[in-house]
């Protein structure tokens, strides 16, 4: 097992790039983020929001309960299970993404260290369980903290990417007889998405160390940021992406059908989402997901959801309520139960090491 330092880095999501500053144990506390009052704030503004709007629809989502009562459990089961075979998919992703910078870490670890990062991210705002995912790996190991979220950023481009491309296939094929305003609005959106990700990759990448030479900031930022560059581009090569593709738009086929197999077992006779239908709907909700303001999107994905259920495929709002319902079941409040009891056993969180000890990055961090 590999000896580590205890924790040392801040989970502050500007300060964790920038500055690898030592904090106590404290500091680090799940319990002590979750009494504070921004917290507090991203989780109570939403669920009152929800409970406005379920106020004000009350006639037509007193229905919901029902409606959820009559679920097929073992399509629910299996929505389940096929979402959880995700985790060890991204596992295997963000590896060959830490291998990529010279750093072996195994299937095993990383899959438990995303499971926990997804905890945070359900239960903290500004996505700060990305930054967990990070810290962790650094107290478990000698890699640098800047050099591993650079792995993380280039992981979530690849998401994004996936979103946007697979997201639009299934939406001009799901709406191939048209679409309405509203989707037309989402597919720009999208267009526009993917346009700034490729010119900020391509600005990162070639001009990203000379402005930042250009402005008067301390020699250790720029130390801090070729780190990081280092992780986002040393991770992805010509060899490793074709597999890296193919592995990223595996992980989504899992998120569509949990979505798909959460439509099935509800059964509704007036809805029929295919599998295009239900990629496009997933993959709107996951990308809404990135908005930072609350823990996993609460309040905006299942707007999201609910909206594009009901202006794109005509899906009744108590039916489409349901359907957002039963599938945040799953994806988040079972993230926090099971993520909970993770959080609680593991010792990744302690920093007591990797389960199998990597040997020492190829370049110094």
């Amino acid at each position: 097992m590999t000896g580590v330092p205890p924790p040392r880095e801040p989970l502050e999501q500007a300060d964790a790039v920038e500055t690898e500053a030592e904090v106590t144990a404290d500091q680090l506390s799940l319990g002590r983020r979750l009494r504070q009052p921004r917290t507090i704030l991203s989780l109570a503004i939403p669920l009152v929001a929800i409970a406005v709007f379920a106020w004000l629809n009350r006639e037509q989502l007193g229905r919901v309960p029902e409606l959820i009562l009559h679920v097929n459990p073992a399509l629910v089961l299996a929505g389940f299970l096929v979402f959880y075979a995700g985790f060890p998919l991204r596992g295997l992703r963000w590896a060959l993404l830490v291998r990529g910078t010279g750093f072996h870490l195994s299937v095993r670890d990383a899959t438990e260290i995303i499971f926990l990062s997804w905890l945070i991210n359900c239960l903290v705002p500004a996505k700060l369980g990305d930054l967990y995912r990070a810290w962790l790996l650094k107290i478990n190991s000698t890699v640098s903290l800047s050099r591993t979220f650079g792995t993380v950023f280039i992981e979530r481009i690849l998401d994004l990417f996936a979103i946007v491309v697979l997201g639009l296939a299934a939406g001009f094929w799901s709406f191939r007889s048209g679409m309405s305003s509203q989707i037309q609005l989402i597919v720009g959106i999208g267009v526009g998405v993917v346009v700034v990700l490729g010119a900020g990759l391509l600005t990162l990448r070639n001009f990203g160390r000379r402005i930042l030479t250009a402005l008067p900031i301390p020699h250790r930022i720029l130390e801090y940021y070729d780190r990081f560059e280092e992780g986002v581009f040393g991770a992805v090569g010509l060899r490793r992406l074709p597999p890296l593709v193919v592995i990223t738009g595996l992980i989504w086929a899992t998120e569509a059908m949990r979505l798909y197999l959460v439509v099935q077992a509800l059964a509704f006779p007036d809805v029929t989402l295919g599998i295009s239908g239900a990629f496009f709907v997933a993959l709107i909700g996951s990308l809404l997901t990135a908005v930072p303001l609350s823990p996993a999107g609460l309040g905006i994905v299942e707007a999201g959801v609910v909206g594009v259920l009901t202006a794109g495929y005509g899906v009744p709002l108590p039916e489409a309520t349901a359907i957002a319902v039963v599938d945040r079941t799953i994806s988040v409040f079972s993230i926090i139960a099971l993520g909970s009891i993770a959080y609680a056993i593991s010792p990744k969180r302690r920093g007591a090491g990797l389960t199998h000890p990597a040997p020492e990055p190829s370049a110094s961090g």
